[in-house]
């Protein structure tokens, strides 16, 4: 992989970007940078929990625990908004997380020292970390959406930790119109679809629906993990593409593809 985009390596194409709402900004800036068109179609909307009784009891005795692991951004910005507003974190507590964007997101809130992986951005990296290797008689929470990803959880049980899931956001189905987005499909205005999670794979082809489905597979899919990408092909996306992990990695990813097409 190369190092990131310079120049307008995307000029002319338009990038289908399926993050929520509110986590798109700076992607789209990038590809505007590299010369892109971002079209902008969420395909997961991040909601509350409905009740709040179970993570707030695991907040308050949060000095029972020595390991916290926020999986994600979203995890990040719900879980310690709620945290800060009930406590401080406990100062002999391990933070952890899987990736550069919620390390970006910890630091917002003045947590340093944060255990992360550095190349891979997934549960199996975490799990490499020197912090993870002895975890007997610990007790770990986990800050996660509701139904998230159980292999973190089970590996460390597997290890000896007592483990806990402090659930404090909804992933949903967006209620989105996908008329536009088809229609520019129909004009030749798409040329890459961005997707990182394989639930947002398939709430997309769900949105999409029937109509969507072919332009969908034909059109070349950039993911950040090979997960997502075996996802894809089980949706018979024709062109998948792994890039490199965060925004940067997506950019990157998707200008030396366009350049080596060009060049051909």
């Amino acid at each position: 992989m190369s190092g990131p985009v310079t120049g307008r390596t995307l000029a002319g194409r338009g990038i289908v970007i399926t993050r929520p709402a509110h986590q798109a900004a700076s992607l789209a800036k990038l590809i505007e940078t590299a010369g892109g068109q971002p079209v902008l179609f969420p395909a997961i909307e991040i909601r509350d929990v409905e009740d709040l009784g179970p993570f707030t009891r695991i907040v308050d005795s949060l000095d029972d625990y020595q390991i916290a692991i926020f999986i994600s951004p979203n995890s990040v910005e719900r879980a310690m908004k709620l945290i800060a507003a009930r406590r401080p974190l406990p100062p002999g507590l391990v933070v952890a997380t899987v990736g550069g964007g919620s390390v970006r997101a910890l630091e917002r809130f003045g947590v340093t020292n944060i255990v992360a992986p550095k190349d891979r951005y997934d549960s199996e990296a975490l799990l490499e970390q020197p912090a993870f290797r002895v975890v007997s008689f610990k007790r770990v929470v986990i800050f996660r959406g509701v139904g998230g990803r159980e292999h973190l959880g089970e590996v460390l049980r597997e290890r000896g930790a007592k483990v806990d899931y402090a659930e404090c956001y909804r992933r949903c189905l967006p209620n989105a119109d996908p008329g536009p987005l088809l229609k520019a499909w129909e004009r030749g205005r798409i040329d890459a679809v961005t997707v990182t999670s394989s639930e947002g794979l398939r709430n997309l082809s769900e949105l999409l629906g029937d109509a969507g489905r072919e332009p969908l597979r034909g059109t070349p899919l950039f993911v950040p993990h090979p997960r997502i990408a075996e996802a894809a092909r089980g949706f018979g996306v024709r062109r998948v593409v792994v890039t490199g992990p965060g925004d940067d990695g997506l950019v990157t990813g998707l200008g030396d593809y366009f350049e080596k097409t060009r060049d051909r």
